[in-house]
């Protein structure tokens, strides 16, 4: 590393230049990250909280089951019940309307369970729970009276922070939900089944002609999550084929303008594997620095815009872009080595001059 620190030394200007470039990229995979994983929770929070081994959908005709259209009736519930292995079934209705409350109405995601593990509930039929979000924006609190389609409520609780579609939750007793659902223009059918135990899945499944997945695998049945989803990690990863691009051509020039300096080091004895060495710690003190600095800027912002923005900031969306860019950066870097592999100490002696 003694030619590659006296190298960051004589050419600061050079080195800082393609250090701020790794920086702002990273900034903007770091910031798109931390949207995206605010983005996602906005949509499908409530999906996942859903306290199952396994949630049940009801495709519609032969498209894919998806849980704007699936609508599960009482026999379909019953055989769910019924089967060996099962420990629990929790029909869950689901459904989007917009509330009056004391500071204002906004959309929300309503949610008819029983089932206190959610995180928001209601305790009566003429009662509803409030996640934070839906409080906040319809201004209410506990004891606090929200009208949905000319019915009120009294609020009874406030619970966590879910939201679904990115409206938020706001829960109510199951038979609550089938009556405002059938007001509404619905079935008042169950949207999804929350399955816990052990049953044989696909022949169940088979029978009942459902699908079964696990929470996580569900959320591919909300399409506004695959294609918002989708999109935002295009743009990242082509954010990523960027800066492996950018660090690559900058060593490579970098590498070929220091080809004679390379071939006098061979010829006064320095090994390939030593220059090589030299090279990578040189592109990995350049991209330490910049991306830390990207790094240290996404949290800064990301920490200001954290009320505005639906923001996540954790190590998925700081440490793991982090690595991912220096790992893909040292991948571009070593694009440039072949002229530290293939230089010839005789160069350095005049034999092609």
């Amino acid at each position: 590393m003694y030619v590659a620190w006296r190298d960051l030394r004589f050419a600061r200007g050079r080195f800082a230049l393609i250090g701020a470039v790794v920086a702002l990229i990273t900034l903007l995979v770091g910031f798109l990250s931390g949207l995206t994983g605010g983005l996602a929770a906005q949509n499908v929070s409530a999906v996942l909280a859903l306290p199952g081994d396994r949630l049940v959908l009801q495709p519609t005709a032969d498209a894919a089951a998806t849980f704007a259209e699936s609508a599960i009736d009482d026999s379909t519930v019953a055989a769910w019940r019924a089967a060996p292995g099962v420990e629990s079934v929790t029909a869950v209705g689901i459904s989007q309307a917009r509330a009056e409350g004391p500071g204002g109405s906004a959309g929300v995601a309503l949610f008819g369970l029983d089932s206190p593990a959610f995180g928001v509930s209601a305790t009566g039929d003429d009662e509803v729970g409030l996640s934070s979000a839906a409080a906040t924006a319809l201004g209410a609190g506990v004891g606090d009276t929200v009208t949905l389609a000319g019915t009120s409520f009294r609020v009874s609780s406030i619970g966590a922070d879910l939201s679904y579609s990115h409206t938020p939750v706001l829960a109510l007793t199951p038979g609550a939900w089938r009556a405002l659902d059938e007001r509404l223009g619905g079935t008042g059918a169950a949207t999804v089944l929350v399955v816990t135990g052990t049953p044989a899945w696909d022949e169940v499944s088979a029978e009942t002609g459902t699908t079964a997945s696990a929470p996580l695998s569900s959320l591919t049945a909300l399409p506004t999550f695959r294609s918002e989803i989708g999109s935002l990690a295009l743009m990242i990863a082509m954010l990523f084929g960027v800066s492996a691009l950018v660090v690559g051509a900058f060593f490579t020039v970098w590498s070929m303008q220091r080809a004679g300096d390379v071939a006098v080091l061979k010829a006064l004895g320095a090994s390939t594997p030593a220059l090589v060495r030299d090279a990578l710690g040189q592109a990995l003190v350049v991209l330490v620095l910049g991306v830390g600095v990207g790094i240290g800027l996404t949290a800064l912002l990301g920490a200001l815009a954290g009320g505005a923005l639906p923001f996540v900031l954790n190590p998925l969306t700081t440490l793991a872009p982090a690595a991912i860019m220096i790992a893909l950066g040292l991948a571009g870097a070593a694009v440039s080595l072949r002229t530290v592999t293939s230089s010839d100490p005789l160069t350095a002696l005049g034999s092609t001059r």
